[in-house]
């Protein structure tokens, strides 16, 4: 009989599938302008697209096919209308793979809830009409570029299955892969970072301030219970590799260590964000991501 996957260590295809269900039934995404710009805050184009925005007073060298009559006779001042044109957006999404992710005590490895997050991004992206495509970096450098529709959200579910069946290969940190992504970037107008931070370099804060300057960034930070808090008194068992054993936590200082360790990536990506400005959401093992992808995701406020 076939092996079947344990879905709280390997990532399963059908569940990240199955995942778009929960997000037709979410807050439609907002319909902005992703036109490429420079800065984090949404660029407002008004141009000759379809959706009617404002009138001004007349310029030289406005349109006089875009007068605005009525309100010319209204006023006895020439005024021409605005549009809002609308573009398509492209969302990459940059997934952390470095073994660091294949951790976790409460219901599924980070590995596998960085897929399922990836996978909602996703599944929301292309339902605001974005294209979509993933990064990889870490133990796995792969790229899939940006596509369209249920097909791009599918290719995107394959992706981040196969990928996570795929041998390991070396660690690489997050100055790094966000070099990478400046180059692979393909126009895209957003960009989401999935990491427990683990990743986070001295170097990654002025490649993230150079991606910054191409694209609204968004962070999620993926998180065990156990990163996020101090244990109680006991004895853990942990394996690694195939090797098990125990870690005995039983004194305050022992505890007090062993949560600043685990909990060193999240408060480094904290800190990269708070020091940039960006907008980030933890989603621990435990918790579905889809309310940390409509926060993040559901509109351009740029804060």
């Amino acid at each position: 009989m076939p092996v079947v996957a344990d879905p709280r260590v390997q990532v399963a295809l059908p569940e990240l599938i199955a995942l778009r269900s929960g997000v037709m039934r979410a807050r439609a995404p907002e319909v902005v302008s992703h036109a490429p710009r420079s800065g984090q805050r949404p660029g407002r184009l008004h141009g000759r697209g379809m959706d009617y925005a404002e009138s001004r007073v007349y310029q030289a060298g406005d349109d006089v096919r875009r007068m605005d009559w009525r309100l010319t006779a209204r006023s006895g001042v020439a005024h021409t209308k605005l549009f809002q044109e609308e573009r398509e957006g492209r969302l990459l999404i940059l997934l952390d793979t470095n073994a660091s992710m294949r951790f976790g005590t409460r219901t599924r490895f980070k590995s596998v809830q960085a897929a399922r997050v990836a996978a909602t991004a996703a599944w929301y992206a292309i339902r605001g009409g974005d294209r979509v495509g993933v990064l990889a970096f870490g133990a796995q450098h792969h790229l899939l570029r940006m596509k369209a529709g249920p097909r791009g959200a599918l290719a995107v579910c394959g992706a981040l299955a196969a990928w996570d069946a795929m041998p390991p290969g070396e660690d690489e940190s997050l100055s790094a892969a966000l070099q990478r992504a400046g180059r692979l970037m393909h126009g895209a107008s957003r960009v989401l970072l999935v990491s427990d931070g683990f990743a986070v370099d001295d170097a990654a804060y002025g490649r993230m301030l150079s991606l910054v300057a191409k694209a609204e960034v968004r962070i999620v930070t993926v998180a065990d219970p156990l990163e996020l808090a101090e244990p109680p008194a006991g004895r853990y068992p942990f394996a690694h590799k195939g090797v098990h054993y125990d870690i005995a936590l039983h004194g305050e200082r022992q505890r007090a260590e062993f949560a600043r360790a685990l909990g060193d990536g999240h408060q480094r990506l904290a800190s990269l964000a708070s020091r940039l400005g960006l907008r980030q959401r933890i989603v621990d093992t435990t918790a579905e991501p889809l309310d940390a992808i409509v926060d993040l995701l559901g509109s351009s406020r740029g804060r």
